[in-house]
């Protein structure tokens, strides 16, 4: 593993000289913009590990995605590598179905302290979730960004992360009450403690999301990825286009969707993957919104 590798993997050739947050910003959007959030291996019939190696394999030379606890911990390395001093933490995921917050730990983040502050650094979201800067961490403050105003808040040591989105058009009216699409302008996204955190902490969860008929992942392929101005996702068949501040306080959200010989040229035209096994999309609804 080498960091000459993982930059050519991200496009990112600018400094490596300062620690500053300047830096950290452009590396963190360069990994954003090229590696996926997905969950392909588990409806391809391949097995998803917190081996470092392994995680490092698949993303930096076989040019797939991953999850939170694959992109952070990627992330993390590399920023450690360069001497940032960056840890992990665990937080627990918002399921707006059940009004409530996940009781399993299943969120990977990253925590990098520059100049005596603290920011949160999260590669592994995905969708409209997905924060293109590092957020301060700072109780209460508005930090707004192109994906909309994200926000902590914290109470008795908890954080909180929630965000504020824009207005959407739908030009496909036939999407307009999709599932996938979110109803609130104001969304909480995961909580989460300062307790440091390692991969061990995740081994029971990386299994369980993997293979429990109740996770998420289970339910749906997701292979999402951040352009210079939204983001893409493809959810099952449907693949969506969202473009941040289309109009004014206005994102713009395309549908289509698409047929089953389409899936896999589409994950290599729209988000440069390639699977070495068959996919089988799925798309069980509800559960996760864009």
């Amino acid at each position: 593993m080498n960091l000459e590798e993982y930059f050519v993997r991200t496009g990112y050739n600018g400094s490596l000289e300062k620690q500053d947050l300047e830096t950290l910003t452009d590396i963190f959007q360069h990994h954003i913009r090229a590696v996926p959030f997905e969950n392909l291996s588990i409806h391809c019939e391949e097995k998803i590990t917190l081996e470092l190696d392994h995680i490092y394999n698949k993303i930096v030379r076989k040019k797939r995605g991953g999850w939170c606890m694959e992109n952070n911990q990627l992330l993390g390395w590399v920023l450690k590598r360069l001497g940032y001093d960056a840890s992990f933490l665990g937080a627990y995921v918002f399921n707006p179905h059940q009004n409530t917050y996940a009781t399993l730990m299943t969120h990977l983040l990253v925590k990098v302290v520059i100049d005596s502050k603290a920011y949160i650094v999260d590669g592994g979201f995905g969708v409209s979730y997905q924060m293109w800067q590092p957020m301060e961490l700072v109780s209460g403050k508005d930090q707004p960004q192109a994906p909309g105003v994200f926000r902590f808040t914290e109470k008795n040591a908890i954080w909180y992360l929630e965000k504020m989105r824009r207005k959407q058009y739908i030009p496909n009216q036939n999407f307009s009450s999709s599932d996938l699409l979110e109803k609130k302008e104001c969304r909480k996204v995961y909580m989460f403690s300062l307790e440091p955190r390692t991969m061990e902490d995740f081994r029971f969860q990386c299994t369980y999301l993997q293979t429990s008929p109740d996770s998420l992942f289970t339910k749906k392929s997701i292979c999402t990825l951040q352009t210079t101005d939204g983001f893409r996702a493809l959810i099952g068949w449907t693949l969506t286009e969202t473009t941040y501040n289309y109009k004014e306080n206005m994102d713009l959200v395309e549908f289509i969707t698409l047929e089953d010989e389409e899936v896999e040229k589409t994950l290599k035209e729209k988000f440069n993957v390639t699977l070495e096994r068959k996919l089988v999309p799925i798309n069980v609804k509800g559960f996760y919104t864009i």
